[in-house]
């Protein structure tokens, strides 16, 4: 496709990122009305003419999921309707990716729901980073290009701490093979705590396999939501001796009692990504944000060009 077909547009959750992007990719990002009617509906117009162009879309699916979810639906809608050539939906978080199978009698696999629904709406191929689970990739029929946050959260780590006496551990062993990937990126061992989750909130913690005592420990997870799994693993770790303990994300969440969990645990910093807008109340000082923007702009270019999406984690 020719370089000036090129157009991102941005639904209400993810506009500063989206614009972040634009700049790197010295574009202006496209015009998108979204209003409501006085019987609640969502109304999407979009404000520049689309025809044969190659358009993005970027909307993260957080709080509210349902009317984010709405808005991108209608709007990948109006663009196929407006004769849009290519529609990519840019997904920086895709939260329902954790409603990923049948532990349970009588529920949806959502996350299979959400991405049928995606491709009916008008979607062509899917942009999205660090999925909760591998598999959920195979839950859509259209393509689906999958960013890793991991190489900048440890290039954060390497160039803020010495890592000589660090440890990556993950939260249970579902997340051993993220945490892997994280300790393999920088060189360091891995440790694994045995985790049973009792509830959606609530979750037991038990032995270590690993050796933390005295190390610096870097727990590891895709994302932090009400960041009770955290905190009851900083305590995990230094009840076993940890020195001091960190924590890297993808999707700060941070939802719920996250915040005050976070403000009282005894944990030296967290680093998470701008796939999820962090407003000023929710920045503590131990939060650290890295902006993903330079590397969705790179995936965005290389979708248009026709080059290896892959090629960029190489």
């Amino acid at each position: 496709m020719s370089k000036h077909a090129l157009q991102i547009f941005a639904c209400s959750a993810s506009r500063d990122l989206a614009t972040e992007i634009c700049a790197r990719l010295g574009r202006r990002l496209g015009r998108l009305d979204i209003s409501r009617f006085s019987n609640d509906n969502l109304r999407v117009q979009i404000g520049d003419n689309v025809r044969e162009r190659d358009v993005y879309v970027v909307q993260s699916f957080t709080e509210p999921v349902s009317d984010h979810i709405m808005e991108l639906l209608i709007t990948l809608d109006a663009l196929r309707s407006a004769s849009a050539q290519r529609i990519t939906a840019v997904i920086p978080y895709y939260s329902y990716a954790r409603s990923d199978k049948k532990d349970a009698p009588r529920i949806s696999i959502t996350g299979r729901l959400i991405a049928d629904m995606l491709k009916t709406a008008g979607a062509h191929r899917v942009l999205t980073m660090d999925l909760h689970a591998d598999q959920v990739h195979g839950f859509f029929s259209v393509p689906v290009d999958h960013l890793t946050a991991i190489p900048a959260i440890a290039e954060h780590f390497r160039n803020n701490h010495d890592t000589s006496n660090m440890v990556a551990v993950a939260t249970d062993a579902g997340g051993a093979k993220r945490a892997g990937r994280f300790s393999e990126r920088l060189g360091i061992p891995m440790a694994i705590i045995d985790k049973r989750r009792t509830s959606d909130t609530s979750v037991k913690h038990g032995e270590i396999v690993g050796d933390v005592a005295g190390r610096d420990a870097v727990i590891f997870d895709d994302e932090i939501s009400t960041g009770g799994t955290l905190v009851s693993s900083v305590a995990t770790l230094k009840a076993a001796g940890a020195r001091s303990v960190h924590a890297g994300a993808t999707h700060g969440v941070l939802c719920g009692p996250a915040i005050e969990r976070l403000r009282d645990a005894d944990i030296d910093s967290i680093v998470v990504t701008n796939t999820v807008h962090l407003p000023a109340d929710k920045r503590l000082d131990k939060i650290t944000v890295l902006s993903v923007a330079p590397l969705f702009a790179a995936a965005i270019e290389r979708i248009h060009s026709g080059e290896s999406v892959g090629a960029l984690f190489e």
